[in-house]
């Protein structure tokens, strides 16, 4: 799987005017109508999938450049632009924030079923880059806003949004659906915004066996893999340590007065599968 790429932007809030709004509705449509005559309906899609071009596109419309509010205002005045007259144009954008993000599976269904495409497919893969983004690839960034652009032929794109609570940022990715191999390794074609330290990428090529070990735990049966627990808990243990009755690990602090050595074990990083994603300088 290849996704196109991400921004990172921080978080302002409230409402763009409606006056505003409109005037990005007509202006967006217009341009998305030129480059569909003159390119095609998938050049649209490229060039939403690029992170740079959005930002700019953004801009032109008239929002802040670096605003996280870009991503809501572009896509939602696109679609009231778009989707009455998708049928002329072979474009039909499905999804938004909040109440409108939960209606994606639905919009996506009638979209695909008015274009004689397999809805079941589609909607599985707006789901698929929701949960990569907010799950496989832990860099606290929370979805809050999905939106999925549909052409005729079955091509697609999402624009999608994070939100991190801690830093006051908002992350945007992008996908596009001709650069699929795979949803599981190596999603990234670009990065865009500042190294924020640590991550925990399941999606990258060299957590291959992280991911399996992880399926392969998550089929077992819960009985032998807690065994196996208690197994690991006894190894750690110090000589002369006893767990208590009540659980494999005692309470805490019992049975350390027997040969405790300070930095002995449980004093070390155990390992974390982490992966360090730099942004490009």
């Amino acid at each position: 799987m290849k996704r196109s790429g991400y921004a990172d932007l921080p978080l302002h809030y409230g409402h763009v005017p409606q006056w505003l709004y409109d005037r990005m509705a007509r202006l967006g449509g217009a341009i998305v109508e030129t480059i569909i005559a003159e390119y095609g309906s998938s050049e649209v899609l490229r060039r939403i999938s690029d992170p740079f071009w959005f930002q700019a596109f953004g801009a032109v419309l008239g929002m802040d450049w670096h605003s996280s509010g870009i991503t809501t205002s572009v896509m939602g005045s696109l679609k009231q632009a778009i989707n009455p007259i998708s049928k002329n144009l072979g474009i039909h954008i499905c999804g938004g924030r909040g109440k409108h993000s939960r209606r994606t599976p639905e919009e996506i269904t009638e979209a695909a079923d008015a274009r004689g495409l397999d809805g079941d497919y589609l909607v599985r893969c707006s789901r698929l880059s929701a949960k990569i983004d907010s799950t496989a690839v832990q860099d606290g960034f929370q979805i809050y806003l999905h939106t999925f652009i549909l052409t005729d032929d079955g091509e697609w794109a999402v624009v999608q949004q994070g939100l991190n609570d801690g830093t006051g940022l908002a992350r945007r990715y992008h996908w596009h659906s001709p650069r699929i191999r795979s949803f599981v390794e190596e999603p990234h074609a670009s990065i865009y915004g500042r190294n924020r330290g640590s991550i925990l990428n399941l999606v990258d090529r060299k957590a291959d066996t992280a991911r399996d070990g992880i399926m392969a735990i998550a089929r077992e049966e819960p009985g032998a893999m807690m065994k196996e627990i208690r197994n690991i808990i006894m190894l750690r243990q110090e000589p002369g340590e006893h767990p208590e009755p009540g659980g494999p690990e005692g309470r805490h602090g019992q049975g350390r007065h027997h040969g405790h050595r300070p930095g002995g074990a449980g004093s070390h990083d155990e390992g974390d599968t982490e992966h360090n994603h730099a942004a490009p300088p």
